[in-house]
């Protein structure tokens, strides 16, 4: 067991696997980042509802998950190691006081590098056909007003190839879908851009918009939908 992540599952070759980055809020009780608790349910400090989807594509789909077990506010694991954001003193206009002049280093060597060590090792003993990479967005940043009418993205930095077949998919279900929206790939895409478009990978970056994904029937909903996604763009791909 490792502070910084947990494992569902086992990968197969040429199966389908899950990350989620920033599915925890857990902030070890070692760590003080001296910010009112509220806030470690919102937004800044967990992609709400990728836990619980995540847990149920293990669970119901074959479908395993690599999940963060530490709040990205802690330790951003979908950041480069160089990255300001890493260990953010800010976030959505709220300042994080107990990282200013946090242990960088630290932080790395306990949660960043395990993770994705682990990661690396997971991948490649299996070398599956499909990372899906989950993420969840807010449909209103407090610090830029601007509409977020999309109800899932698909986010791509250089490799598009699942994004190109998934998006028409989503689309076809009735969804709204931001191509590379509401940020683009191009710009945060570390874990895929390390682990799949650096080895080769396939990948599908999905980001999910938070007010549809908090309850367990959401979830279970949501779940089933990626499932089925995932494993037509799978065999799109093959």
């Amino acid at each position: 067991m490792n502070e910084a992540f947990r494992q569902l599952g086992a990968p197969t070759p040429g199966g389908i696997v899950c990350t989620a980055d920033h599915a925890s809020n857990h902030v070890p009780a070692d760590i003080d980042l001296g910010i009112p608790a509220r806030l470690l349910n919102e937004h800044i400090a967990v992609d709400i509802g990728t836990e619980a989807i995540a847990e149920l594509l293990a669970r119901d789909y074959a479908i395993p998950a690599h999940i963060a077990a530490v709040s990205r506010l802690v330790c951003d694991l979908n950041r480069e190691e160089t990255a300001p954001g890493l260990v953010p003193e800010d976030s959505d206009g709220h300042p994080i006081p107990g990282n200013v002049d946090a242990d960088r280093e630290g932080r790395l060597n306990r949660f960043h590098r395990p993770y994705h060590t682990a990661l690396e090792q997971w991948l490649a003993a299996a070398e599956p056909a499909l990372i899906l990479s989950l993420h969840s967005f807010t449909p209103r940043l407090a610090s830029r007003d601007e509409p977020r009418p999309w109800q899932v993205g698909v986010l791509y930095n250089q490799d598009d190839r699942a994004a190109r077949i998934a998006i028409p998919m989503l689309a076809a279900e009735g969804l709204n879908v931001g191509d590379n929206l509401p940020y683009s790939g191009r710009d945060l895409n570390y874990t895929m851009n390390r682990h799949a478009e650096a080895q080769g990978r396939a990948y599908l970056g999905v980001e999910l918009r938070q007010d549809l994904v908090q309850t367990p029937e959401t979830h279970t909903r949501w779940a089933a939908l990626l499932a089925n996604i995932a494993q037509r763009v799978a065999s799109a791909l093959a």
